[in-house]
Formats: structure tokens, sequence, C-alpha cells
């Protein structure tokens, strides 16, 4: 049984192809769900069932990932899969029925939003007359649209020809691409026809060693971060959860940030110096997403580094989603695979964003049940409005540089370039000049900025 939907035939304000016209729009796919009864069992040592996602909100998501790269989704369907078949996946009657609506839209590609195996990709081929794509090769396809810098285009490139080991059969020649090869609709790895698994093999080691160069680029520069020590905060959340709104707000950078999926992919840094002037370098990492492809997580892993080596771990969750807490589970399940505990409350924040969507029932009701919770009470922000973002600076400066404390200091006159610094560092509550020509201030300042007050007077009075 099959729950259709008529998906609009505008995809970003292009118009969709239309047989006769001469100007070639957006490619014309049909997208398929397939919601298999069976519920998944989890991979940790509880072996708990994971949290199932609605079939509408599967739905829009692969819909949203085929527009991610300008496809025009001209049918839709989600479909129950009660017996998976080990040739297609759907059984013989659902082939044959989409196998007419290709042929009814004029589709040139079907994405059917589930892994495949080379053999059921190949045999849907054949049955669909129509170029198929699973959930992994479409996620590949939007990372190779997204990848901008060279690191970006190299673990795209090398996931790319990870996925296309097992698919070197030849398809489609027309096209004069291999199956589920990089760049059907483009992409980094659109050089040649690897036909050879020995030739695809050198490849997949020459791309290794380059991203070997680029890991211990990455561990200089990390090197040299750590020799001016200022601590790394990460955020990290699933696709669309609006960490690069939140990174824009935090920094005031110009990172795209887009109602789209995947809109920003490689990795950007920026230092940030919060209220009481405690320097930080702010992380914007790549989305996660449910069933992240493990070619990616491989791939990425010298990017998804600056997750592991952050002190700090923003959570950022898209709280006014329906599927907000399945979402975070394979966000959690995603920063295990790379050591990150998700429960560890003093090296992960978990942040709620778009808390300006919810009606005032909604988030009364969300953040009374969060209070008291195994991982502490979450931020409730919006990174549209600036709302609770002050308070999320400060909880992120108390995790970096310690509470606030009450500091009085007496500044010499040879002293007073320290005056300058104290304004910068900390909240001035009084000052007063002395007949001598010192200046006795009191001030709250973090622990850290504490510590390094009474250094630098010290190495004054030294000197």
């Amino acid at each position: 049984m099959a729950r259709e939907k008529d998906a609009d035939a505008t995809v970003r304000g292009k118009p969709a192809h239309h047989p006769g016209t001469e100007a070639k729009g957006p490619t014309r796919a049909v997208v398929i769900v397939p919601v298999l009864t069976r519920q998944p069992r989890g991979d940790d040592d509880t072996n708990r069932p994971r949290l199932t996602r609605s079939a509408d909100a599967r739905h829009d998501e692969a819909v949203g990932l085929a527009r991610a790269i300008n496809l025009d989704p001209v049918h839709t369907a989600v479909v129950t899969v009660n017996d998976p078949r080990p040739a297609t996946l759907l059984g013989s009657g659902k082939v044959e029925e989409f196998a007419q609506i290709v042929k009814d839209n004029d589709a040139e590609l079907v994405i059917v939003d589930h892994p495949l195996t080379p053999v059921q990709q190949r045999n849907l081929e054949k049955e669909l007359h129509a170029k198929v794509l699973d959930r992994t090769g479409l996620i590949l396809e939007i990372f190779g649209e997204r990848a901008r810098t060279k690191e970006g285009t190299l673990q795209v490139e090398l996931a790319h020809l990870n996925y296309q080991k097992g698919r070197l059969v030849r398809s489609w020649t027309h096209l004069e691409r291999q199956r589920g090869g990089a760049g059907f609709l483009g992409g980094p790895g659109e050089t040649q026809i690897e036909s050879d698994r020995r030739q695809l093999q050198e490849k997949i080691i020459k791309l290794k060693h380059e991203l070997e160069t680029v890991r211990r680029t990455r561990d200089l520069h990390r090197a040299k971060r750590k020799k001016v020590p200022f601590p790394v905060v990460a955020i990290v959340g699933y696709t669309n959860a609006g960490k690069s709104t939140l990174f824009n707000r935090l920094t005031g950078a110009d990172v795209l940030a887009q109602d789209m999926l995947f809109a920003t992919l490689d990795p950007t840094l920026r230092r940030v110096r919060l209220p009481h002037g405690t320097p930080i370098i702010l992380s914007d990492t790549v989305g996660f997403i449910s069933d992240l492809p493990t070619h990616l997580i491989a791939a990425f892993r010298a990017t998804l580094e600056e997750v592991v080596e952050a002190d700090l771990v923003i959570h950022l969750r898209d709280i006014s989603d329906p599927d907000t807490a399945a979402q975070a589970e394979d966000v959690e399940r995603i920063l295990a695979d790379l050591g990150v505990d998700a429960g560890d409350t003093k090296r992960v924040i978990e942040v709620w964003n778009k808390v300006d969507l919810l009606d005032e029932g909604n988030r009364s009701r969300l953040l009374a049940d969060a209070v008291g919770g195994s991982k502490g009470p979450p931020i409730a922000i919006s990174a549209v409005t600036g709302e609770g973002i002050d308070a999320l600076k400060a909880v992120i400066e108390t995790r970096m540089a310690g509470e606030l404390e009450d500091l009085t200091v007496t500044i010499e006159p040879a002293q007073f370039g320290l005056v300058d610094w104290l304004y910068r560092n900390g909240d001035i509550v009084s000052r007063a000049d002395n007949e001598d020509g010192s200046a006795t201030i009191s001030l709250k300042a973090t622990q850290s900025a504490r510590e390094e007050i009474e250094s630098r007077l010290r190495r004054k009075n030294n000197g």
C-alpha cells in the first residue's frame, strides 16, 4: 500500500522540463520512500530499538535531499514494505507500477530513500528503465556538489570511489558513466570511466595518501592553535538544525545559511571573543543525517577530527521538528562512532534551536520536561531572532573559563597599561582613583581572567 503525493513541479523557482520545450530544466525524478515494517534494532550494548521516524518526516526529508541538488521530484510515494525482496527490495507489483509512473512522467531518475545492494540497484534500473540512486548515492551527489575546498573535494571523491567498488557493472552506456559513479549529476569525481577494479583501487590509495597530507596539515594548524591556547567549540547537529545561522550569530560571519539540507559542507573556523573577554575558536561542521553512509564518515574523518579534538561540543537541535528526538539519537550515534560521549555534560551542551517557531504552550511543556534530565537542562535559543544567545554565550564562557568571581585590584601608575585589558576582559563594578596616582578597580571576571590578571601583575612587579 502506498501513500502518494504530487510534488511541486517547480524547484527553487526553476520551471520543470516538459516534453516539447526547448529549454532543459532540472532532472525529472521519481522519489520512493520504502518504510520497512520491521523496526530496526539499536547497535549499542542494550540493543534497544531505535526511535522510528514518521513516514511524513522521511518523505519530506527525501524530497528535500532531491531538491538540494535541483532535481524535479515529479512524483513521490511512501511505500510500506512488509517483505523486502533480495532482488529489488520492492515487490514485483510495485516495481511494475513505478515503471509505468516513470514512463508517464518522462522521468530520467528514480531516487530510492533506502540503501540498495548493487544487485537491487541494477535490477531496478532494468525494470524501471531509468537511472536509480539509493539514499547513499544521493547524499554522495549532494556532498559532491557542495564541496568547495580541496579537502572537501578529496573526501567526497574518496567516498564516491569506495561506494563504486561494488557497482562497476556498466549501465546506460549512452551516459558514458559507471553506475553509482561520482557525478551522475556532476561532481568532483567525474573524470573518467573506472572500468577496472585495479585502477579503482589505485585511485583510492592515491586519494588516501593525499588526505593523509591534509590530516597532517590539520594537525600542524591544531598544534599552532594550542601554542596560543584558545579553546575550540564545535557546533554539531542534524542537517538543517540551524548550525550555520548560529555560527553567523555568534561570530558575525557570513557563512551560507539556507533552509536547505547540507547548505554548507566544508568546515569553517572563526575566532570569537565572549562577553567577558574569553577568546575561543568556533567551528561549524557538516550536518549529520540518519543512516549517514559509512563511506562518508570514514572519508570525512579528517574534517570530523575538529569535533573529536574540540574542548566543548554544542549539540544543536531543531526543537520545532516533530522528529527532533529521532534526529538527536542519530547525531548521538555518529558522535559515539567518533568517540564523543553525548552524555558527557561537562563536554557537550545540548541547545534547542528554533524555539521562536513553537507556541508558548509547547515551549513551556518541552522546557519543563527537560529539567532534571540526565543531560541537564538544555539551553533554548533562536539563532534567527537572537533569543537565548546571551545565555548560551554565558554557559560557553563558564565552561571554558570558569565561574565569574568578584575581584578587587590596585593598579599602580606604572601598571596602567593593564587597565584597558581589565575593561575588555571583565565587568567593571567600580573604580576609585587614589591620591598616589594608583587606581583601585572592583570587577567581575572569570577564573581564567583572574589567573591572567594575577600573572600580569606579578610580571609588572618583578619587572
